[in-house]
């Protein structure tokens, strides 16, 4: 079987890719925004004072409309607003049901991400984006959410907290021996995605990918020489005792963001560096089966 390269296009500037291309192929197959199976309730839908809103799809299972704003570029202030406002509208033409706003951008910026902060409980958002890549003589659609609505109604300190630096952590909040930790650990999860680099925030260090969040392990460095690993995994009884045994004390499991919450120790390192790798594998690889 031939193997085809991809190559990534910038969709605003190219001339073959349009608004309207891409609202078609999300028309004829809503899967590819990664909502899950969507129907498509209309397209172009004309939003009275307010011109026409993309995309709304409907979710049966939960009862949930998604009112789909798609954009070429980076995400800006009037591509948010209009998406909103769509939102808006439906919402009360409909108070019975359900109402998502879903911005789709070829970037979605942290900009973006720290004005729609703002907004915390009173607007669920799901901000996704959206590329094309160029495979031979086709072009196809990759997707990939960069913020969720459970992540605005009740984050948990998480992705809108302020990005800091290194420097920070070591000044405010932990100590060279916990950091190190941190780093080490980020060094093994590189082992399975090279890519992966720290994403230092306020209160936890995460991983970026090709600028990306992807927090399939965290960081929770401290003052001390110990550091609280978070390893994002499903609960099971097995995993559980699997970390019960393996010696590392186990804080506690987050069924909310699925995160298994460990002490991990200077020595651990030395002594239980291959278990700390095999969770962080187990970690990436359900990561990418999400």
């Amino acid at each position: 079987m031939e193997y085809l390269p991809s190559t990534r296009i910038d969709m605003k500037s190219s001339p073959d890719i349009t608004e309207a291309w891409i609202q078609s192929q999300i028309y004829q197959d809503p899967s590819l925004l990664g909502l899950g199976n969507l129907e498509v309730i209309d397209k172009e839908r004309r939003q009275p004072r307010a011109g026409r809103l993309d995309l709304l799809l409907w979710d049966e299972n939960s009862e949930t409309r998604y009112t789909v704003e798609i954009q070429l570029g980076s995400t800006d202030e009037s591509h948010i607003i209009r998406t909103i406002e769509y939102w808006d509208i439906e919402r009360n033409r409909y108070p019975q049901i359900n109402h998502v706003a879903v911005i789709v951008a070829e970037d979605v910026t942290s900009r973006f991400l720290n004005v729609i902060s703002l907004f915390n409980k009173s607007v669920p958002v799901i901000a996704i984006q959206l590329n094309a890549f160029q495979i031979g003589g086709s072009f196809t659609l990759a997707a990939v959410k960069i913020l969720d609505t459970v992540e605005i109604a009740g984050m948990e300190e998480d992705e809108i907290t302020p990005v800091t630096d290194r420097e920070y952590w070591l000044k405010e909040r932990a100590s060279e021996n916990s950091l190190s930790l941190s780093d080490e650990c980020i060094k093994i999860a590189q082992e399975f995605e090279p890519a992966a680099k720290p994403n230092y925030r306020k209160r936890y260090i995460g991983l970026h990918v090709n600028g990306l969040v992807d927090n399939f392990v965290a960081f929770r460095p401290r003052k001390g020489d110990s550091m609280v690993f978070e390893c994002k995994l499903p609960f099971s009884e097995k995993m559980a005792k699997f970390i019960d045994d393996s010696g590392f004390d186990q804080l506690t499991y987050s069924r909310r963001w699925k995160y298994f919450r460990i002490s991990i120790r200077n020595g651990d390192l030395k002594t239980r560096r291959e278990i700390i790798k095999q969770l962080i594998g187990e970690a990436f690889k359900n990561a990418r089966a999400e």
